[in-house]
């Protein structure tokens, strides 16, 4: 198969998956069918994740997980992804993007001829028109600005940010059937990633399906309704029944543990399809057959196990019983893999962070009592505890934005007020909490062992100062769907970055934004995400970042913890798989994963 262009990704923003740690299968070693050379191999291979699967739509907010997004990444194609170097690639086996100009910037979008869905329907204009409109926020007459109650509607949950295709006018579709032609009216930095890395599920949602489901009609009904619906207008909510019934669906109607007797709702149009789910345990992949627009993939079947503890992990690669694993990183880890036989072994650092995020409502609507609340936090114990036995040089991460190793890391750091909470004051607690005594609810993945230690450790720190600490944790299939819903106050957990782009930092961080999950809202700084959005200059992003990371430490946002540390393993039964720093992990390769024969 051939391959498109490769470009290096522009700047490094979080992105939309959240970062977790993160039947007995075959044996890894079947003798392949008789296939030509350059198809697949055949064969099964194992691979384990921490969290269970939940959703067949990973670009909502409830979907967001990082294991529904490797789901998507596995079954779903697009006009690009990242390698692990974090180069763009451009898959034009899939289709093309046309800068048609570039002030102002219009660019044309063109799926091609024979990229069809599992079902046999085309992957066409029609696809590319509802990913617009749910990624857009195009029909959206919602009104949050500066904290205000909520007025109007926002149609489609979307896990991402708005703000790049929000840029766009209503777009048509070319008389080709299969393209559509963005028109911006500023330039935008993303925009070779504007229908989204693989990553992010890539073109995901069939409109024929949706349009059916949510009772509208046909794939033509579903044009013609976003077509036709008004735009959004924030001083005139208006009713848009067609685009309601189609977010209705679209944000819950994928959400399922186990797999749907309805084969619609988990077509593919990549290189594998989804065959068969055990709820909490396990879910398998199998080869698509007809798939021919992107890499070819070696195996005929993934076998995806559920496992939680590195300790599980490490025991079932010993065993024989997977060939794949990407535990929480630790020193014993490390330890245990290392010492195994037949065993590879690859380290190195994620793009990803733990934190803790305090929610603008409830006991934390008071500033005072986030402020005390961030005093009690054991930063330095954490890193010492979770981190430092494997990377003695790790300290707390200072930035909302940047990972220690970005370029601006250290100017933002140094300005933005971390320092403030370099140390643990529990008498400068106190003496904001002034006698009081606040219940705060604490909401984590119970079954991720790093996420339990910080939610420990924090929890004794904070009972010294006088807050009454409820534990909020919840199990791995069920802490996700709940960021957002008003049952915590606080929240541990991770974001983990693509490496690509920076409309990841609106998407958390503006006001009413999907993954805005803690209310956090600043005119101030949503002026500057906006700038961010339309600068194409690296330096001139990372200015823009700065600015917006002191502001969100000046609003007493929460903390962040510390960066998260990678480790992968093989075994000698597999081959093809290369280590890769952000949220697709080992995925990002599917296609190259062999059995050894």
């Amino acid at each position: 198969m051939r391959f498109g262009r490769t470009s290096k990704a522009v700047g490094v923003a979080a992105a939309a998956a959240l970062a977790l740690s993160a039947c007995a299968a075959n044996t890894g070693t079947e003798t392949p069918s008789e296939t030509p050379e350059g198809e697949a191999s055949g064969g099964s291979i194992r691979v384990v994740e921490v969290n269970a699967f939940s959703s067949f739509n990973s670009n909502s907010s409830t979907g967001n997980v990082d294991i529904n997004g490797k789901i998507a990444y596995a079954t779903h194609s697009g006009f690009v992804y990242l390698n692990n170097d974090l180069e763009i690639v451009e898959n034009e086996d899939f289709g093309t993007m046309e800068v048609l100009s570039e002030d102002p910037l219009s660019v044309r979008y063109t799926v091609n001829e024979g990229v069809n869905w599992s079902d046999g329907e085309p992957v066409d204009g029609g696809d590319l028109l509802l990913t617009w409109a749910y990624s857009s926020g195009f029909f959206d007459d919602s009104n949050n600005e500066e904290g205000d109650a909520a007025t109007g509607t926002t149609y489609f949950d979307y896990a991402g940010d708005t703000s790049g295709l929000g840029l766009t006018e209503r777009p048509e579709i070319g008389e080709d059937g299969r393209s559509i032609t963005l028109n911006y009216s500023e330039p935008y930095a993303d925009y070779q990633i504007a229908f989204g890395l693989l990553s992010d599920g890539g073109i995901a949602t069939p409109a024929h399906v949706l349009a059916e489901k949510a009772g509208i009609g046909d794939e033509d009904a579903l044009i013609e309704a976003i077509q036709s619906a008004p735009e959004g207008d924030l001083e005139n909510p208006t009713e848009r029944p067609d685009i309601q019934a189609l977010a209705d669906f679209w944000n819950t109607g994928f959400d399922t543990k186990s797999l749907p007797s309805d084969q619609s709702l988990y077509l593919s149009n990549g290189p594998f399809i989804a065959s068969a789910v055990t709820p909490e345990q396990s879910m398998t992949l199998v080869r698509n057959e007809d798939y021919t627009w992107g890499p070819t993939p070696q195996a005929d079947e993934v076998i995806v196990r559920y496992i939680g503890e590195a300790p599980g992990q490490i025991q079932a690669l010993q065993n024989g019983e997977v060939d794949i694993i990407a535990p929480q990183a630790s020193a014993d880890t490390v330890e245990q893999l290392e010492g195994l036989e037949g065993i590879t072994v690859q380290r190195g650092n994620q793009l990803s962070y733990d934190h803790l995020d305090l929610n603008y409502s409830g006991v934390f609507e008071d500033e005072n009592v986030r402020e005390a609340f961030m005093k009690v936090i054991p930063r330095e114990q954490l890193v010492d505890t979770i981190i430092r036995k494997l990377n003695p040089e790790a300290e707390p991460l200072d930035s909302q934005l940047f990972l220690q190793d970005a370029a601006a890391y250290e100017e933002s750091a140094s300005n933005n007020g971390s320092d403030a909470y370099a140390e643990v004051d529990i008498e400068g607690a106190r003496e904001l909490l002034d006698g009081a005594t606040p219940e705060v609810r604490i909401m984590y993945n119970r079954d991720n062992p790093n996420r339990l230690n910080s939610y420990t450790l924090i929890a004794e720190s904070a009972r010294e100062a006088g807050f009454n600490v409820v534990d909020g944790g919840l199990g791995a299939s069920d802490w996700g769907a709940a960021l957002g819903g008003g049952t915590y106050d606080a929240a541990i957990y991770g974001w983990i970055q693509t490496g690509a782009g920076v409309s990841g930092v609106p998407q958390i961080f503006k006001t009413g934004s999907g993954s805005n999950f803690n209310g956090f809202s600043s005119p101030e700084a949503d002026e500057l995400m906006d700038e961010l959005i339309v600068t194409t200059d690296p330096d001139e992003q990372n200015a823009l970042q700065v600015q917006i990371d002191k502001l969100i430490w000046d609003s007493k946002y929460g903390l962040p913890l510390f960066q998260v540390p990678g480790i992968e393993a093989y075994s000698d039964a597999v081959t093809g798989i290369e280590y890769m720093p952000n949220q697709t992990g080992v995925w990002w390769n599917v296609w190259d994963w062999e059995v050894v024969q």
